[in-house]
């Protein structure tokens, strides 16, 4: 079992951070940090009509805990070296170009290199969710099972080859398109010095949460206000969960905030279907900030019904609630089954993916597949 994701985090003394680091909300950074410490399992192996003669097929399986915010390419030299030590033909082995790997699930999807490992898994599991058989429950703790192919890849469809250069430009270019949807201009991405640039991507590659964070934090959007004064921490988990940025006294930096973003950059995918893009402003019509409920209600309404008027207040019941509405439909962000009043600021600043996107994937309750 290869090790990968969990030896790699640097610790570096809070000495170190910058001003905007020290005074970024404790709520934020934690749940920064979480979805950068986050994993998932896969299961690679080797095509069987593909593998080579007189290969070790006991040892034909690979198995890695990897990082949500990696890389396939990323992952490829660990990949590369366990088949090519230990699984196949030393002699066979010498005319293998790895560059023409590539990669489909077992059901035969094929696996885009630019995605983000939390993505594809993410993405497998809603598709998944379409089964009859499969529930939200063991699909979530099922390792991805990764069919590596080992000669002519489809070029066409995988957009980009499986070089880590190849990648770091598809990830910078994620950026600089989250960053115009957020701020209307690339002018805080451009304007990072190269150095910082390529910090980026190298947080990435060693897994490093402060390198990748010192630089993101200048482009990324704070949920808390910008203040001398380290926040408490919170008196316990529930109050993270249900108690919204926008609920604490200071509310957002009116600059950096992420309710005052002209948009958030978000995608939302749906199983075996289209990839949907759309402007969502932090806040609704009527000045409140948006939740992923509205935006869910007003993208895809057969999924995520808008809820009934309450009924009249009666004298048994002065402050009547809507009644429920069942929802066929379920929302994943970075694994996590997402209350529906989450605002979809906070999803901005505190679980969007390391190249600025909130990717919000959409699963089908077994009762309705």
């Amino acid at each position: 079992m290869s090790t990968y994701g969990t030896t790699r985090h640097h610790h570096s003394p809070a000495a170190n951070y910058s001003n905007r680091d020290r005074v970024t909300d404790y709520h934020t950074t934690l749940f920064r940090r979480l979805t950068w410490d986050g994993t998932v399992p896969l299961e690679i192996r080797v095509d069987p009509k593909e593998l080579p003669a007189n290969s070790d097929r006991n040892l034909e399986c690979y198995f890695v805990q990897a990082p949500r915010v990696s890389y396939l390419p990323l992952l490829m030299p660990e990949i590369r070296r366990f088949f090519m030590d230990l699984v196949f033909d030393e002699t066979v082995a010498k005319d293998i170009k790895d560059d023409e790997w590539w990669f489909e699930t077992a059901e035969g999807t094929l696996v885009k290199w630019h995605w983000p490992v939390g993505l594809i898994y993410d993405n497998h599991t809603i598709s998944a969710s379409l089964k009859p058989s499969t529930s939200r429950s063991s699909a979530n703790v099922t390792p991805l099972r990764l069919i590596l192919h080992l000669a002519s890849p489809p070029n066409d469809k995988l957009l980009l080859s499986p070089s880590p250069d190849a990648c770091k430009q598809a990830f910078m270019g994620q950026l600089k398109e989250a960053d115009f949807i957020r701020w209307g201009s690339t002018k805080r991405m451009t304007g990072l010095r190269q150095q910082d640039q390529d910090g980026l991507w190298e947080g990435i590659k060693e897994h490093n949460f402060d390198d990748y964070w010192r630089v993101a934090s200048k482009v990324t959007p704070t949920t808390a206000p910008t203040r001398a004064q380290s926040p408490a921490p919170p008196p316990s988990s529930a109050s993270m969960v249900n108690r919204p940025p926008s609920a604490d006294p200071g509310g957002p930096s009116e600059r950096d905030g992420a309710y005052n973003v002209r948009s958030i950059p978000v995608r939302l995918y749906l199983p075996d279907g289209p990839v949907i893009q759309d402007l969502v402003p932090p806040m609704a019509d009527d000045n409140t900030p948006r939740t992923l409920s509205h935006y869910l209600t007003d993208h895809i309404p057969l999924l995520f019904p808008a809820p009934p008027p309450a009924p009249p207040p009666s004298r048994t019941n002065l402050h009547p609630r809507p009644p429920p509405v069942p929802r066929p439909a379920y929302a994943l962000v970075q694994g996590i089954v997402m209350p529906s009043e989450t605002e979809m600021a906070w999803l901005g600043g505190c679980l969007a993916g390391a190249d600025g996107w909130v990717n919000v994937c959409i699963g089908i309750n077994s009762q309705h597949s």
